[in-house]
């Protein structure tokens, strides 16, 4: 009898012990709330990423050779430069009225669908209704790898020239 008891009893006191744990470790809204990483180095190029930040989703785009070679001047200043490569990193939502744009690999821009909005591959409005580029977050670089949601020299750069708000 106390061996089956003192069984039970260490059941018991493990499953404790695991819920416990569980309700230390931060929700995946907490996580996703705070910084993300992405490692850039698995990108393919004109292939459109999704990651979510603050639970925003966020466009990451690996730019062609012959995407950097069209591009004008603002286009340029807008791209983030990870390893010699440029990226297209903005929230994933539409500046008029929140919608998900689609990607459309073939054009090298962005349609949102709701009111026919379009943005190029660098987020830059190109057709109205929406008023503004996609928001580009705050970011730092290290070596190939981007966290999102902490402010780097790059970054702070952009946010200077008033590429970003």
């Amino acid at each position: 009898m106390g061996k089956a008891f003192g069984a039970v009893a260490g059941v018991g006191a493990v499953g404790a012990l695991y819920a416990m744990k569980k309700s230390w470790d931060p929700l995946p809204s907490v996580k996703a709330a705070g910084f993300t990483t992405v490692d850039m180095s698995v990108c393919t190029p004109n292939k459109l990423i999704v990651e979510k930040w603050r639970g925003k989703p966020i466009f990451i785009l690996k730019k062609t050779a012959e995407m950097v070679a069209a591009q004008n001047e603002e286009q340029t200043a807008r791209d983030v430069i990870v390893g010699g490569e440029h990226f297209l990193i903005a929230v994933g939502l539409c500046t008029h009225l929140g919608c998900i744009p689609a990607y459309r690999e073939n054009e090298h821009g962005f349609l949102c669908a709701c009111h026919g909005g379009e943005f190029d591959a660098s987020g830059i409005d190109t057709k109205a209704p929406p008023p503004s580029p996609l928001v580009i977050p705050p970011f730092k670089i290290t070596g190939t790898t981007v966290v999102l949601g902490e402010a780097g020299p790059e970054y702070s750069k952009m946010k200077e020239s008033g590429i970003t708000a």
